[in-house]
Order: C-alpha cells, then structure tokens, then sequence
C-alpha cells in the first residue's frame, strides 16, 4: 500500500507505508496512553499512603524492598493457582504494589535509606515522577524493538517473569551488589516496574 505524503513546496513525495507498521504506530500510542493511565493510578495511591504513613519507606533497605516484592508476586501466583483468595486486596491492588515498591527501591538505591525518614510529599512525587519517567521512556525503547509480544503473553507468565527478576536480584544482593555479566539491580527493578504496569493494562482490557 502507498500514501501520498507531503514533502514541500515542488510537490508530493510518494513512500511506502505498510498497513502493518501504520497499525503498529497506532498500538504504541494506545500502550503509552495505557501504561500513563496505571502509572497516575499506581501514583494516586502513593500519594494518599504517603497522606496517612508519610515517607516511612524511606528507612527500608532494598534488600527489605525486593523481599516485600517477592512477597506480593508470590501472592499474586497464589491467587492465579488456587483461583481463590481469603482477603479483600486482589491481584489488581497487589500488582499496583508491585509498581510502587519497585519505585520506592530505585529511589532507596539512589538516595540510600534514611535514619530519620522524613521526606516532603512533593519531593517524594518528583521523584516518584523521575523514575516512573525512565521506565516509561525504557518500555517504549524495548517495544520498538520486540514489537508489543507482551500483548500475547498470559498474565501468569508476566507474574513468573517478575517472581525470576526478583530472585536475580536477591542473588546480585547476596553477592554484595557484584555481576560479571549480568544488568545490574537497578534495571530489574526496571523490568519488574514494566511487567507490573503491562499486567495492569491486561488485566483492564480483559474486564
């Protein structure tokens, strides 16, 4: 298929564009839309428990953060496996954790934690902001490159992948921070930040 697209002032310039790559186009204007929409629900919700706790994460280690990860991912598969739950917060609620502490430990690997945790609600939201930015800007460039598969993916397989990250980074603590040819804490935090924000959007599109 050909459109016709303006070029300038000496006429049209006639290129190539695919039926595919106009709808892909359209995919990742949709998913950067999506992925914005749970990053302002996921942020809402830090913003009122930053309301009600102020910024008492700020004294957690990462270490203490990727265990509180661990333990709502392992949750979030015990709820895909058993197909029941006993308390109220389902995998939604779980999932919106995931994306807070994994940002809560970006922002503990850059500031280091706090003896005394006190931290200005818009300080905390700029950096809320920050991080959330990056992922986002990091999302887009994996899409460009592996072309939105994370749409035909199950969400249990996201859940499995985001459980994998976390014991990688549980291994690069217990090595005192130190790989050989592995990324780094940070960008797993990165991954399990993303793979929680595409759960979401999944999860939403299928209600």
């Amino acid at each position: 298929m050909y459109l016709v697209a303006p070029c300038n002032n000496f006429g049209a310039k006639i290129r190539p564009m695919t039926i595919a790559a106009s709808a892909e186009t359209h995919t990742m204007e949709k998913t950067l839309q999506q992925y914005q929409s749970v990053i302002n629900r996921c942020r809402s919700v830090f913003e009122k428990k930053m309301n009600d706790y102020g910024s008492s994460w700020r004294i957690l280690r990462t270490s203490s953060l990727t265990d509180q990860l661990f333990i709502k991912a392992q949750r979030i598969r015990s709820i895909e496996e058993k197909g029941t739950q006993l308390i109220d917060d389902g995998v939604v609620t779980e999932y919106e954790s995931l994306v807070n502490y994994a940002i809560i430990a970006l922002i503990q690997l850059e500031l280091t934690p706090a003896e005394e945790p006190h931290m200005p609600v818009d300080k905390a939201i700029q950096l809320y902001v920050k991080y959330a930015d990056s992922a986002k800007d990091l999302m887009s460039k994996k899409n460009h490159d592996y072309g939105e598969a994370w749409r035909n993916m199950r969400v249990s397989s996201l859940t499995d992948l985001i459980l994998s990250k976390i014991m990688r980074i549980k291994q690069i603590e217990d090595n005192d921070g130190r790989t050989l040819i592995s990324e780094g804490i940070d960008s797993n935090y990165y991954d399990i930040l993303n793979y929680a924000v595409f759960a979401l959007i999944k999860l939403e599109e299928e209600e």
